[in-house]
């Protein structure tokens, strides 16, 4: 079961018709993690000659060894993929997820820091690069890569304690997952695409996206893609955030030496190190939204509607937006779901806890007195922000119950603790990290009663 806390959120639902469409969309959600389970994602095939992997066929008589490396939310079901179904010579996996180790003795498995780095990251990864940096012509590197990998593939040009300070502040600075990769990729010796570069073998790269559009030179920060940004772009967004004066010195000075040439730009495109790598986009963010709403098409919903797939902005902003969406939709139908995908942000000014799912629900909820519609927001990863949840759910009800218990939800709002107030209402989402990310999900169910 995906929602460990199912039961109590169907319950919570204060009429047996609002109980229905929360186990729905609790459904709806299961539905669209499924979609994108990395196990089943990695779709390896095997056959006499070789192995097949989306539509790239490697022969088995072209590689004496054929080796493998993942970081990212999703590496253990995408490295256990893999493993089942050909022999792995060596490989070295970096996780974010305790005792969930690859099921194979010739894979090592490292739990890493997320989303801050720490010291296992480094370590993993400078196994990862000796791995790789031992690879020759006649092998075959397989890098399975996923949301999260960021951290957790960790090589930095500065001390870890600058990295994990300046990582802090982006975070919480309100930029975008490009922008923040931006930065990571010229503080590091293995990002935009130096992974690659670094090896002499054929490489193909499995990538699960958890980033809009599915930019593969800034999901994991693009270790096997050439790489589209500079050093100078990495200047321009610390200083559009007010971040490069707070920055620890060695971020700055290497930021400087990289403008000024005294440090190799990352490799771009047209490279020749790029000439034998292969990626390949195998599950992403509209792949399970489709999920979402096929499953609700099969629980008889009259009319099913994928706003979209690359929702960004604030986060509360964008709750708002989403139910007034909903709200004003006129259909002959009397039941509909919505659903939405992509990633926003938080402009941290609280000092609360939570994330930006739970602040998109909690925004949004004060739209829903009296309106007989659920929301949800969902983190695919189980990870919403530095909480253990993985988002929240609302209805009509959800400020009646909150004045019961005299909760004040604009506080909780203003202070960025939406976690403090689902918590309350026992509203949150909980399921544990997943093993996967694909950014978030949005469903909206809406009853119109004629």
């Amino acid at each position: 079961m995906l929602f460990k806390n199912r039961q109590q959120i169907i319950e919570h639902g204060q009429t047996p018709e609002l109980q229905k469409m929360r186990n729905d969309m609790l459904d709806i959600l299961s539905a669209a993690f499924e979609a994108a389970d990395p196990y089943i994602a990695v779709n390896v095939r095997v056959s006499e000659s070789g192995i097949e992997i989306k539509d790239k066929k490697i022969d088995y008589s072209d590689f004496e060894n054929i080796y493998l490396v993942g970081f990212g939310k999703a590496a253990i079901g995408m490295a256990q993929a893999v493993c089942d179904v050909t022999n792995i010579t060596k490989g070295v996996v970096i996780t974010n997820v305790p005792n969930n180790n690859i099921k194979n003795e010739n894979v090592t498995t490292i739990v890493g820091g997320h989303p801050i780095p720490n010291q296992q990251s480094v370590d993993g990864t400078e196994q990862v690069m000796e791995l790789v940096k031992g690879c020759n012509d006649k092998d075959l590197l397989i890098v399975l890569i996923s949301g999260g990998g960021s951290a957790l593939l960790c090589m930095p040009r500065v001390p870890l304690n600058d990295l994990q300070q300046t990582t802090d502040l982006l975070l919480k600075s309100g930029a975008n997952i490009n922008e923040i990769n931006t930065i990571r990729k010229h503080l590091s010796f293995v990002k935009g695409g130096q992974l690659a570069a670094s090896a002499s073998c054929k490489v193909v790269s499995l990538i699960i996206s958890d980033i809009i559009d599915d930019p593969m030179d800034f999901i994991a920060s693009g270790p096997t893609y050439p790489d589209s940004t500079t050093f100078i772009n990495a200047q321009d967004i610390l200083k559009k955030y007010g971040l490069w004066k707070k920055l620890p010195a060695t971020v700055k000075s290497t930021i400087v030496d990289g403008i000024d040439a005294k440090i190799p730009e990352t490799p771009k495109k047209g490279n020749s190190v790029f000439d034998n790598v292969h990626n390949i986009i195998i599950a992403n963010n509209e792949i399970a939204c489709k999920a979402a709403e096929n499953k609700a098409r099969d629980l008889g919903y009259d009319q099913t509607m994928i706003l979209t797939t690359s929702l960004t902005g604030e986060a509360r902003e964008v709750g708002r937006y989403l139910i007034d969406k909903a709200q004003n939709y006129y259909a002959e139908a009397e039941n509909i779901v919505f659903i939405s995908g992509g990633e926003t942000t938080v402009t941290i000014k609280g000092d609360g806890k939570g994330g930006r799912n739970q602040e998109m629900v909690l925004a949004g909820a004060e739209m829903l007195i009296d309106e007989n519609i659920v929301f949800a927001s969902f983190a695919t990863d189980g990870i919403d922000g530095k909480s253990d949840a993985a988002g929240a759910v609302a209805d009509g009800f959800t400020l009646t119950k909150a004045c019961e218990q005299r909760l004040d939800f604009d506080q909780f709002l203003q202070n960025n603790d939406s976690y403090g107030f689902f918590k309350h209402l026992d509203d949150l989402l909980m399921t544990g990290p997943t093993g996967t990310n694909v950014m978030d999900i949005q469903v909206i169910i809406k009853l119109i009663k004629r």
